[in-house]
């Protein structure tokens, strides 16, 4: 029999990664601040529960996928928390981008209930969500590895283990200072193209087959030609990240240049409102410091 899962957060990742667990066949308990996505994956087969220690006490393995540190924090050891329902032998999986050194002081608080934590950021973005193709990044015990491997397969198709708990994190941390400073990169380049006043399709296509290729230009492509950066992952996430790297890389003592200057271009973005955006959508701040106009 399948075990069953609980699915705590429905975003705009949550709510694709929780469908894709019912096509797997799990049986799925979920849990989320907003209706919406909840009532859609009840009339999908999902039974819904009101606070996470209700979840948790209906699971053996319980997935989260928050925004911040503070809100798993929050989830796992606060009041109707994880925590206050779960059984002994749970497993939980932090799927969230959050602060390594909270992995690690929150599967220290579960470790002593008796509940295992593996920390598993995952890469792909909205469609590597939809289509069950996430880099899934897992730091814990071997044993509980092992044990949610069956699950992460129906989520993502490159699942490693980094190590002890928080080194998932530390490496989605790293895996977000490439993404952040190509999609600035990438924002340059379109930029000075259009100064140049060349086709915006014909550059990204004569870019995506040389060096110049990658993840970041395949799955932004149609939002440069659109211009419309509807978000996959918003402005305000990845600056969110861009602290946790920050952070991070001075406690380690290891300087981070370009990252701290895209981790400023971010900060201007949500200046001018738009945090919103997809973290693609940095180009339209390049574009204005080149002399374009502002687009309503």
């Amino acid at each position: 029999m399948a075990q069953v899962v609980g699915f705590i957060g429905l975003g705009i990742m949550g709510r694709p990664m929780a469908k894709n667990l019912l096509k797997a066949g799990y049986p799925l308990v979920v849990h989320s601040r907003s209706p919406g996505p909840v009532q859609e994956l009840v009339a999908g087969g999902a039974k819904d529960a009101p606070s996470p220690k209700d979840v948790a006490a209906q699971v053996d393995v319980l997935i989260t996928m928050l925004p911040n540190s503070p809100d798993v924090e929050l989830v796992a050891l606060g009041r109707d928390g994880l925590v206050e329902g779960a059984r002994r032998g749970l497993l939980y999986l932090d799927m969230s981008t959050i602060s390594p050194m909270v992995s690690q002081k929150v599967g220290k608080a579960l470790d002593a209930k008796g509940v295992g934590m593996l920390d598993a950021p995952v890469s792909g973005g909205e469609k590597g969500a939809i289509d069950a193709a996430l880099s899934i990044m897992v730091g814990g015990e071997k044993a509980d590895f092992d044990a949610a491997l069956p699950v992460f397969q129906a989520l993502g198709k490159t699942i490693t283990h980094l190590g002890p708990l928080g080194a998932g994190g530390f490496t989605k941390l790293a895996n977000q200072i490439i993404v952040a400073v190509n999609l600035t990169a990438l924002g340059e380049a379109l930029t000075l193209a259009k100064k140049a006043g060349l086709d915006r399709a014909l550059t990204l296509k004569a870019l995506g087959g040389g060096l110049a290729g990658s993840k970041c230009l395949e799955q932004k492509t149609p939002n440069y030609l659109s211009e419309a950066y509807n978000p996959g992952f918003k402005v305000d996430l990845h600056f969110k990240d861009l602290g946790l790297i920050m952070e991070s890389s001075r406690a380690l003592g290891v300087p981070l240049p370009c990252t701290a200057v895209v981790q400023e271009l971010f900060n201007a973005l949500r200046v001018k409102g738009k945090g919103g955006l997809d973290h693609s959508g940095v180009v339209t701040l390049l574009e204005e410091l080149a002399g374009f106009p502002e687009k309503a």
